[in-house]
């Protein structure tokens, strides 16, 4: 319990520092715990909403948050998260495709070579961040990932924002997708939540202080570096899925 304890808080730690809840992260150190995985869902779900929220306020209060970023995404991801859960599809090809994804972002955001810093200044038209935001909820509905670990990366590596706004954006697209699949496991059953909630004193405090760090400490950089760290995680999550 004291070893599960310490990976929760260190997974809220890293993940709300980049904007992100740790969903991905819950959901593996559960099932290392021994936890099946349709018991661990909904309160890795719910331990995302916890710490993504925590990421979303520590980062605005930090004055990163645009609206103009994360309106035009998050309301079109919705509808197709949810199309996408419904969806029976074979999901090998998906989870691969999209672990190769990630670890090409993840290097490009880790060594600055490879991808040149950018103030962020780009600012996508309106079809088009729809259009990027549709895909990014249809590919987290049939693969069961984060749609925050497709967007973070994108807006830095298009230019649309750079670590931190793309962190403040990350977050509250990440709780609004986090609560639509909450509230799916929850009509679909019962959640019993007793064995798990003393969890969260762990990802609160995990997450306070790494979205602290994240908003007000850490450089540009080790944002996009911790974010590159993120992702491999993320990655290494994929291909275990799907193979």
């Amino acid at each position: 319990m004291t070893l599960l304890s310490a990976a929760v808080f260190a997974v809220a730690l890293l993940y709300s520092s980049v904007g992100h809840g740790g969903a991905s992260g819950y959901l593996a150190v559960l099932a290392l715990a021994g936890f099946a995985a349709k018991e661990a869902a909904p309160s890795a779900l719910a331990l995302n909403l916890l710490v993504s929220g925590l990421a979303f306020l520590a980062f605005k209060r930090a004055g990163h948050f645009e609206g103009r970023l994360f309106w035009p995404f998050a309301v079109a991801s919705i509808p197709t998260a949810f199309l996408g859960g419904l969806a029976k599809l074979p999901l090998q090809a998906y989870s691969a495709l999209l672990a190769a994804a990630l670890a090409w972002a993840a290097v490009r955001l880790a060594w600055p070579s490879l991808a040149e810093s950018t103030d962020g200044s780009s600012v996508p038209s309106l079809p088009g961040a729809m259009g990027t935001g549709a895909g990014i909820g249809l590919l987290s509905g049939l693969v069961g990932v984060g749609g925050g670990i497709v967007l973070s990366p994108l807006l830095i590596l298009r230019g649309w924002a750079d670590a931190k706004r793309a962190a403040a954006v990350s977050a509250p697209f990440i709780w609004v997708n986090s609560a639509a699949g909450l509230y799916g496991h929850l009509v679909r059953k019962e959640v019993d939540w007793s064995g798990l909630l003393w969890l969260v004193g762990f990802a609160f405090a995990g997450g306070l202080l790494g979205s602290y760090l994240g908003a007000r400490r850490f450089r540009g950089l080790w944002l996009r570096r911790l974010l590159g760290l993120v992702l491999l995680v993320a990655t290494l999550k994929l291909l275990r899925t799907a193979f």
